[in-house]
C-alpha cells in the first residue's frame, strides 16, 4: 500500500472525527463514512507502531503523544477534550474517546486487564493462549473476556457494556453475587451496570449505541482479523452516497 493512499485515509479519518466532534457526538461512531468512502479499510498496522491515528490531546504514560509513540501493555493512555487516539496492543486493538482514561497491565506486550476509570472505549481482545482470560474494569463492573469484541462506558455510579461478539462474564462490583454470562454474536445484550445505591438489580438490559460495525471492522483489521459477524463481508467496496 503506498504511503499516499496510508495518507488519504488517515486525513479522511481525521476529517469524519473533527465532523463528530464540531457537532458535539463524540460519544457515537465516526467512522462508517471512512470505510465506505475508501472502499476498504486499513491493512494491519506494521509490527513495532502504536498508534493508527488520533486527534487532539493524547498522553501515554503522562507524556504527551504524537503518532510515534509506543504504547505498551502496561500504559496509561488519556484523552482530552475533542480527542481520541486509535491504537494497538499485541493482539488487541482500542478506541478511546474523549475525555477517557484507561491504564493497562500486562508483560511481552499482551494485555492481561485493563481498567476504564473514566470514559469511553471500543476494543477487540485476540484469544488468548491457554484459555487465559482477559479482565476490564470500570467503576462498576468486571468483565472477563476471551476473544471478544466489547465497548465500555464508564461514569462514577453506572457502567455500560456492550458485548458486541463473543463471550463475557459480567459481574457488579458493588455485589458480586450479581453475575451475567453474556454469549453474543451481533451486539445481542447490551448491559447497565449500577454502583448500588438502593437498587436491587445491579445489572440490567440496555440499548446498543455510541460504537457501530465500522468501528469494530477497522480496529479488527489494525490486528489482522476480521469481525465475528458475517455482515461486515459487504463492506469491501465504497457505497452510494459516501
Amino acid at each position: 500500500m503506498s504511503d499516499q493512499i496510508i495518507e488519504a485515509r488517515r486525513q479522511f479519518l481525521r476529517y469524519t472525527m473533527g465532523s463528530a466532534l464540531v457537532a458535539g457526538v463524540t460519544g457515537s461512531s465516526v467512522l462508517p463514512a471512512l470505510v465506505h468512502a475508501m472502499g476498504k479499510i486499513p491493512e494491519q498496522l506494521i509490527a513495532g507502531k502504536s498508534i493508527y491515528d488520533m486527534r487532539g490531546t493524547v498522553f501515554v504514560d503522562g507524556k504527551l503523544a504524537n503518532e510515534s509513540t509506543y504504547i505498551s501493555a502496561n500504559s496509561l493512555v488519556e484523552t482530552g477534550r475533542s480527542s481520541y487516539v486509535v491504537f494497538v496492543i499485541g493482539f488487541d486493538a482500542h478506541i478511546l474517546r474523549d475525555n477517557s482514561k484507561v491504564q493497562f497491565k500486562g508483560k511481552d506486550n499482551i494485555e492481561e486487564s485493563l481498567r476504564l476509570a473514566t470514559g469511553k472505549l471500543l476494543s477487540v481482545f485476540g484469544a488468548r493462549t491457554g484459555g487465559s482470560v482477559h479482565q476490564v474494569q470500570t467503576s462498576t463492573a468486571t468483565i472477563g473476556i476471551r476473544g471478544t469484541g466489547l465497548y465500555v462506558e464508564s461514569e462514577d455510579d453506572l457502567s455500560y457494556a456492550c458485548t458486541c461478539y463473543g463471550h463475557v462474564d459480567i459481574v457488579a462490583n458493588a455485589d458480586p453475587s450479581q453475575q451475567e454470562k453474556v454469549i453474543a454474536t451481533h451486539h445481542d445484550s447490551p448491559r447497565y451496570i449500577g454502583k448500588g445505591g438502593g437498587y436491587s438489580q445491579l445489572i440490567t438490559p440496555a440499548p446498543m449505541k455510541n460504537h457501530t460495525d465500522e468501528e469494530l471492522m477497522l480496529i479488527e483489521q489494525l490486528v489482522g482479523r476480521k469481525p465475528a459477524f458475517s455482515t461486515l463481508k459487504s463492506y469491501t467496496a465504497p457505497r452510494k452516497g459516501y
